[in-house]
């Protein structure tokens, strides 16, 4: 048996730890390499121990008897799409950053928290793009989320895959917030910090209260280095 504590600064509700953070800790406990899939069961507690059994094949986090998380190996088939420059993902975060931020159900969010100081939170402020088909924003790493190579860290990248998928299935203070159910993302090139990037994200389609989106990370050059497909539930109406 072995565990995972989750520092207070990677939050996402108020109280609880940000999904894609969470899923990326658990992706890093499978081997970190190919793709892989980890499911949501209950919100992440922050600065706790919480255990981690392998069941199978499959990682299963217990915070006590309560399952967080679930994680496996996993295919993703997933189409970048044409590339999106980190200048013009960029602009179109500044241009749409009070749509954003006035809407927002979590503020604090360290992905894309419009309340986090610079450095301290990501500042990934989804905006859309070509008519609302595909949303897109800028991403400079801080050096803050690197690992000694000077390349973002496995669990910020998946972090940065999260947030974004949720732009295109939100509800923008109109409804009831969405929460991240799954995540299955492939890492496909190391991400280096202090470089601007480009997050570009859809959606893929929706059931009842279940969304689901994509996203993929490109590099200046163009270049895919990481992808993902992440499955929302709006909340139920309280």
């Amino acid at each position: 048996m072995t565990g995972l504590r989750i520092p207070v600064r990677f939050n996402g509700p108020p109280g609880s730890a940000n999904g894609g953070y969470t899923c990326g800790l658990v992706a890093d406990l499978l081997g970190g390499q190919g793709p892989c899939e980890v499911s949501l069961r209950a919100p992440p507690a922050l600065d706790r121990d919480l255990e981690v059994e392998r069941e199978g094949q499959r990682l299963v986090v217990r915070d006590g008897p309560t399952v967080v998380a679930q994680g496996r190996r996993a295919e993703l088939e997933l189409d970048p799409g044409p590339a999106v420059t980190p200048q013009a993902a960029s602009e179109a975060s500044a241009g749409g950053l009070g749509r954003w931020a006035a809407g927002h159900p979590f503020p604090t969010c360290v992905v894309c928290g419009p309340d986090r100081e610079p450095g301290d939170g990501f500042e990934i402020f989804p905006a859309p793009i070509e008519e609302g088909a595909r949303f897109a924003a800028g991403w400079v790493p801080h050096g803050s989320l690197a690992a000694d190579d000077e390349t973002v860290r496995p669990e910020c990248v998946w972090a940065a895959l999260d947030c974004p998928t949720s732009a295109p299935l939100a509800n923008y203070g109109e409804g009831p917030p969405v929460v991240l159910a799954r995540l299955t993302a492939s890492l496909d090139s190391p991400v280096a910090v202090g470089e601007p990037h480009a997050l570009v994200s859809w959606a893929l389609g929706r059931d009842g209260r279940k969304r689901e989106a994509a996203c993929v990370l490109f590099d200046s050059s163009g270049r895919p280095r990481a992808r993902a497909r992440a499955l929302w539930i709006e909340l139920r109406e309280s």
